[in-house]
């Protein structure tokens, strides 16, 4: 299964396999300081599912030393390319990224074992569920809530609908682009992707608006 949007796999940076992914730099900075707002003054474990190049997952660990950082993908180069960027910062508090098909809640149980965290105190994603089909949205978020601590949150970045209508136009633009590429693809209205997360014990704590149409949800488990 491939969730790879077009170009995301990024120019490659010197000779290595370090990738460079141009939406790096345009949203790096924004999305810190939504993630820092939470992280502060905080510690534990944080994955970051569907890393890609790896850049964000470095950066937000350079910018949080207490927090241990655990990327994650599925894809090959993705893999090689955070591991790649992590050994260029050789940052302590980064983790060697883990292998986890996101369809799969299953493997998401497993990281529970020696080799992987225990509770999460966040898991972040950011443009993987328009990029995918419904599936991966429903093992995320399934897996998410099954290792959340429960204090945690869950953060996903990207475009998204609301009720049901695009936000801008382009947003449709590119939401016409992703599912002629394949029907199983496209943005995703917030209500749906909430009523998900209500089926699986969390619930939406907040939509915060983004530069360039976008938005990063965040959810939390249910109150009592």
């Amino acid at each position: 299964m491939t969730t790879i949007a077009f170009g995301k796999d990024g120019r490659h940076v010197g000779s290595g396999d370090r990738l460079d992914a141009a939406a790096f730099h345009r949203n790096h900075a924004a999305i810190w300081a939504v993630l820092e707002e939470f992280l502060r003054g905080k510690t534990g474990d944080v994955v970051e599912a569907g890393s890609g190049t790896g850049q964000h997952v470095v950066f937000f660990a350079r910018h949080s030393p207490a927090i241990t950082w655990w990327p994650s993908d599925l894809n090959d180069n993705h893999l090689r390319s955070i591991a790649a960027w992590t050994a260029h910062d050789n940052l302590a508090n980064v983790r060697p990224p883990l292998r986890i098909d996101l369809s799969n809640p299953q493997r998401w149980a497993e990281m529970s074992d020696s080799r992987g965290p225990g509770a999460l105190l966040a898991v972040f994603c950011a443009n993987v569920i328009h990029i995918a089909p419904w599936r991966v949205a429903e093992g995320l978020i399934a897996g998410a809530a099954h290792c959340l601590r429960p204090d945690g949150r869950l953060f996903l970045y990207g475009p998204f609908k609301r009720g049901g209508r695009h936000t801008a136009p382009s947003n449709a633009a590119f939401d016409a682009s992703l599912r002629n590429n394949d029907p199983e693809w496209g943005v995703r209205d917030v209500d749906e992707v909430a009523v998900l997360a209500q089926r699986n014990g969390l619930e939406l704590a907040e939509i915060i608006d983004m530069p360039a149409n976008n938005l990063i949800l965040t959810f939390e488990r249910h109150a009592g």
